[in-house]
């Protein structure tokens, strides 16, 4: 049935993407978090949407008769590097060649991705179609496995679609982090119309949060912990806030199980955990694979590579002041670095992890900016609204992945397009219409 309903949908789905470029954008990304062919088993099954819907957004934006002045600016500049020194370091791999083209082949994807944000997007109908892509496929899976772990008593585990990049459980959680400040955003803007949207987006905040909790992530905890005390912050309805995380946390309370607390507690004693301990040793030799190879690292999954992983464990004891404690590396099998940072680091030298820096903070700082500047021009009170809910985004990625392997995600490259679409096209055309009386903000930059 799912097979039919699709490939019936899909001539509908085309035809709407081919009259509006930003619609085959958003069903862009919508496939890339979503993942489709998991969901389908038949015929339907076959088709590479994601790959389909691409190349209509390109060939759409290509046939646009009234495109809109692209702006590279100083973000779009650094994320154009950063992909040209993955490009040298694939080049120049010292793992295996085949497995970096491979994922140098999905990242120029998603760099494909983020210029097409860059030249597409122009308002507020088009970001928000984006955003609503975004809830509909990760807040949707969320929305699905929350009940499940509902109904199970809290004993459902959460994981990922086999295959897709959010197959892992810590990965699926930081992604749920994410996207809980777009579905904010979404509720503030779209809640008030509807009855039926303001409780579908409440619940859809409440399972994102259950998702994290299902995944049983310590990493995902941490992020949503830290999320929340910014929004808290940043929020001037603290006394809203207060009573929504009593409700939840006094409902999650009843369905957490003595394994997760067990599990949760763990963190307080981190250099006691194996699991943790592992990702030291792996961020250590990360760091003695920049050492090695400072300009360019190793490659695309250089340190997963068995020969590299053996060759610089024999370093291993080197650098002292970068733990030498008890857990060694285990010279059978290679492993993942286990941190955005350090996986940049080893696999792009230091050179690339400055660039990718570069991005993350140049992203956060600048959604700020447009909130402020918006804020103070009077601007319509969705666009700092929108923006503040992107730079927490940028926050909880920047946290949650300090502890995974996640850098080429492509939610948060599409974030850094809408963050210079915001700044280059929507601030601008807001501050050239007379102010209009806005209601109270409801989130500070």
């Amino acid at each position: 049935m799912r097979d039919i309903f699709l490939l019936l949908l899909l001539p509908l789905m085309l035809y709407a993407m081919a009259q509006r470029p930003f619609v085959a954008v958003g069903m862009w990304l919508w496939t890339a978090l979503f993942y489709p062919n998991a969901w389908v088993y038949g015929i339907a099954a076959a088709p590479r949407y994601n790959l389909l819907f691409a190349a209509v957004a390109i060939l759409g934006y290509l046939a646009w008769k009234e495109k809109p002045k692209g702006r590279l600016t100083g973000l779009g500049a650094m994320v154009l590097l950063f992909f040209a020194w993955t490009t040298i370091s694939t080049i120049t791999t010292i793992g295996n060649p085949d497995a970096a083209w491979m994922i140098w082949q999905r990242f120029w994807k998603i760099i494909a991705l983020f210029v097409i944000v860059v030249l597409v997007i122009k308002d507020k109908l088009h970001l928000d179609f984006v955003l609503w892509c975004v809830v509909l496929s990760v807040g949707f899976y969320a929305d699905l496995e929350g009940l499940k772990f509902l109904v199970s008593g809290g004993h459902h585990n959460i994981v990922g679609l086999s295959g897709h990049v959010l197959g892992d459980r810590n990965e699926l959680s930081l992604a749920f982090v994410m996207v809980l400040p777009i579905c904010y955003y979404l509720w503030i803007e779209y809640g008030k119309r509807s009855r039926l949207i303001n409780l579908a987006l409440l619940g859809t905040m409440g399972m994102l949060v259950l998702g994290v909790i299902g995944t049983q992530s310590r990493g995902g905890f941490i992020a949503l912990l830290a999320l929340g005390a910014y929004m808290y912050i940043k929020s001037d309805r603290k006394m809203l806030l207060t009573v929504l995380i009593l409700v939840l946390g006094i409902g999650i309370s009843f369905i957490i199980t003595s394994d997760y607390s067990a599990r949760i507690d763990t963190i307080a004693s981190a250099d006691e955990d194996s699991s943790f301990m592992t990702r030291v040793v792996a961020w250590k030799l990360s760091f003695i694979m920049a050492m090695q190879h400072p300009f360019f690292g190793g490659g695309f999954k250089s340190l997963e590579y068995f020969p590299n992983w053996a060759r610089l464990s024999t370093e291993f004891f080197s650098y002292p002041w970068f733990y030498t404690g008890s857990a060694v590396p285990n010279t059978t099998v290679g492993r993942a670095a286990h941190s955005i940072y350090f996986q940049v680091l080893g696999e792009h030298g230091f050179g690339g992890l400055l660039l990718y820096l570069g991005c993350l903070a140049g992203s956060f700082f600048k959604a700020g900016s447009v909130a402020r500047q918006a804020r103070r021009a009077g601007a319509p009170a969705w666009l700092p609204t929108a923006a503040t809910m992107l730079q927490l985004s940028i926050f909880a990625f920047a946290l949650g992945g300090a502890a995974l392997s996640l850098a080429y995600f492509d939610l948060i490259f599409a974030i850094f397009g809408l963050v210079i679409v915001m700044q280059t096209r929507m601030l601008p055309a807001a501050l050239s219409v007379p102010a209009i009386a806005a209601p109270p903000q409801r989130m500070a930059a």
